[in-house]
């Protein structure tokens, strides 16, 4: 696996000259040209990637998944994540590549945030679709970035990080719009989310497995687990662990209330290994201990 390590490596990779700032730059997709075939088969990037491809065609896998690489496609690759690009099919058209290093976020609030952004680990489904207008949008972001590469001052990395916050946060708006007009599909989405999970508690044979993990259901439902989760924040509100944990607490509080198990007993039916976590979700979740809450009743 062929590691890329810096912008400058990635831009003669690319058959471009040095970049004019080392940690971040904006590049015409229809001025590179690919080098060294060998490299694309199998390589990560040691940088975040945000491509916006205007009549692209070709195929690139990132992990297991393929990038649908249709007109106004906007993609998101996250640093030393495994790509594959076949070069003998990749046509660029005309396009954007903005590539930022993960030190040139240091120190400023985006460095924590960024981890917020789930599209960095979408795969090809989740692709995100743009309008002209939003291209144009997003070009105009693009422009000023590349401008603020020719000077570099004290004020550079303010501004240009700004500017990316300013492009991710967008994304985030593209992303739920996408969500919202694919209902009807999400819809269903959710019914097999419901589903999944109820027959999960429902399972002896399944609890004793462990608890429910985020993984395991997005695995099941053949989606990334961020994808999921902000399927889930859009249309309910929730996140998939706190529809997790909303689920945990309804069967715990029926058990409480309906059977004579230990607190214990019944920590281990849902699926903790330890009755003390099960105990300090529940009364995270309820502002009463389990013990409390099972007094309640009496």
């Amino acid at each position: 696996m062929n590691t890329i390590k810096s912008i400058s490596e990635f831009h003669r990779l690319l058959s471009l000259s040095e970049p004019r700032h080392p940690m971040v730059s904006v590049i015409n997709l229809a001025e590179s040209i690919f080098l060294d075939e060998e490299v694309w088969k199998g390589f990560v990037n040691s940088f975040y990637c945000v491509a916006l491809k205007r009549e692209a065609k070709g195929k690139i896998r990132y992990g297991q998944q393929h990038y649908d690489y249709d007109k106004g496609v906007l993609s998101f690759t996250a640093p030393n994540q495994v790509q594959y690009l076949d070069v003998q099919t990749m046509e660029c058209g005309s396009g954007y590549l903005l590539i930022f290093h993960p030190d040139f976020l240091l120190k400023h609030p985006l460095a924590q945030s960024i981890g917020k952004y789930g599209f960095f680990s979408y795969a090809t489904n989740e692709a995100l679709h743009l309008s002209a207008e939003e291209e144009d949008d997003l070009i105009a972001i693009l422009n000023k970035i590349d401008k603020e590469c020719t000077h570099i001052d004290r004020h550079t990395q303010e501004i240009i990080l700004a500017q990316i916050d300013l492009l991710l946060t967008y994304s985030i708006r593209f992303y739920e719009r996408q969500f919202i007009t694919r209902k009807n599909n999400n819809h269903q989405l959710l019914i097999n989310f419901e589903q999944f999970v109820n027959r999960y508690f429902e399972s002896e044979e399944e609890l004793q497995s462990g608890l429910l993990t985020v993984q395991h259901i997005a695995k099941h439902m053949n989606l990334s687990p961020n994808y999921l989760s902000d399927l889930l924040r859009v249309h309910t509100g929730q996140n998939t662990q706190q529809h997790i944990h909303g689920k945990l607490i309804e069967k715990a509080k029926e058990k409480l209330s309906t059977t004579s198990l230990s607190i214990s007993e019944i920590a281990y039916a849902l699926g903790f290994e330890h009755s003390q976590s099960f105990s300090t979700l529940f009364k995270k979740k309820t502002n009463m201990s389990p013990l409390e809450f099972r007094q309640s009743f009496n």
